[in-house]
């Protein structure tokens, strides 16, 4: 029995020889792969520094070592791959396949801020705070320049305004951000401060302008301005083309309704048509305004052939309309005689109609 246990047993062990044999061949060519480190010829960080595993495939054990310091955020730097096979050697990773290379480079995510959206940002969270109005109404000036801001690529979670304070008496602002990591750090935070200030569009005088004078359309841009320098009263650009100065306005000015008016119609000193006008009835005659008026003022004008002074309203160019109560037909030389009529020799036009509207005759 015992040699045929033994005879058994020798028959077993070598049948058993050659699988052992394939396995630990299998697993010495699996080591073989593995141990096969491939340098890589661009690497993406989101760290501060660049491990082993960043710069080369396969790198097993070692790959969480930390071997550089990474870029500037959103900036890209190369290495000399003799370079980078010394460092390598300092930690026992060696036999890396290089693939011929003779630099790598290396690039540091990033998740930029654009300074104008920083800007909208901040407009939008003083937005009708402490009186202040629309944020896109709000001009903002920074106690720093909000240049572009650069976060780690974790930073992912939008700019959640933690902080807002405003004070409407010199219009200073301070503001501060929160941005969530996606990778479970710390939140970042970015503080803002400056100065707020609330702006309309108004109408601005490209030149100096003298009293009375007529706007025209090349006289008036449209710029934002300060809410508090314009008033509550600004002019729009429509509405001030073709009004007259009331004053004397300077260059850079913000137009006000107050320092507009109507344009005279009729000028002082001008001469003017005098016209009176009743029930079958129109005169015109020569006269002289004595105050200047625009359509729908009532002024003082002398008649040129009588001298008298009268009053009319102001209802044309250079035209006046005689202020006198409609006469009956029995009054109506005595109506002609008020105006100082003279006999037919004067230039005085008198027309008796039966339609509505007659013609003027001068």
């Amino acid at each position: 029995m015992t040699a045929r246990a033994l005879l058994l047993a020798t028959a077993l062990l070598a049948g058993l020889a050659p699988a052992a044999a394939q396995t630990r061949q299998d697993t010495f060519a699996s080591r073989d792969i593995i141990a096969a480190p491939v340098l890589r010829s661009h690497v993406q960080v989101s760290a501060d520094i660049v491990r082993i595993g960043d710069v080369i495939d396969n790198a097993g054990s070692a790959a969480q070592i930390a071997i550089y310091r990474a870029p500037d955020l959103g900036t890209t730097g190369s290495l000399p791959v003799a370079q980078v096979l010394n460092t390598l050697r300092t930690h026992h990773v060696i036999g890396v396949d290089t693939r011929d290379l003779k630099e790598i480079s290396v690039t540091r995510l990033a998740r930029t801020l654009e300074g104008k959206d920083i800007e909208l940002q901040i407009a939008r969270a003083l937005e009708r705070r402490n009186g202040l109005g629309d944020a896109a109404n709000l001009s903002l000036t920074f106690d720093r320049d909000p240049s572009d801001v650069r976060l780690d690529a974790g930073f992912t979670g939008g700019m959640q305004a933690g902080i807002v304070r405003y004070d409407n008496r010199n219009g200073r602002f301070d503001v501060t951000f929160e941005i969530t990591n996606e990778n479970g750090a710390a939140p970042a935070k970015l503080r803002f401060t400056g100065t707020a200030i609330e702006t309309v569009e108004a109408a601005v005088l490209a030149r100096n302008v003298e009293r009375n004078e007529i706007l025209k359309s090349s006289d008036v841009v449209v710029e934002r301005r300060p809410k508090a320098e314009v008033g509550a009263d600004a002019a729009a650009r429509d509405r001030a083309v073709g009004m007259q100065a009331r004053r004397q306005l300077r260059a850079g000015q913000a137009i006000r309704t107050a320092d507009l008016a109507k344009p005279d119609l009729v000028q002082r000193d001008q001469n003017v048509t005098l016209i009176y006008e009743a029930p079958g009835i129109y005169l015109t005659m020569r006269g002289k305004a004595l105050e200047s008026g625009t359509e729908g003022d009532v002024v003082n004008v002398m008649n040129l052939q009588s001298k008298r002074t009268l009053s009319g309203t102001v209802t044309g160019r250079g035209q006046i309309s005689i202020m006198v109560a409609t006469p009956r037909p029995a009054q109506i030389s005595d109506a002609t005689s008020s105006l100082g009529a003279r006999p037919a020799a004067t230039p005085v036009a008198v027309a008796t109609v039966n339609s509505p509207v007659a013609p003027k005759a001068e």
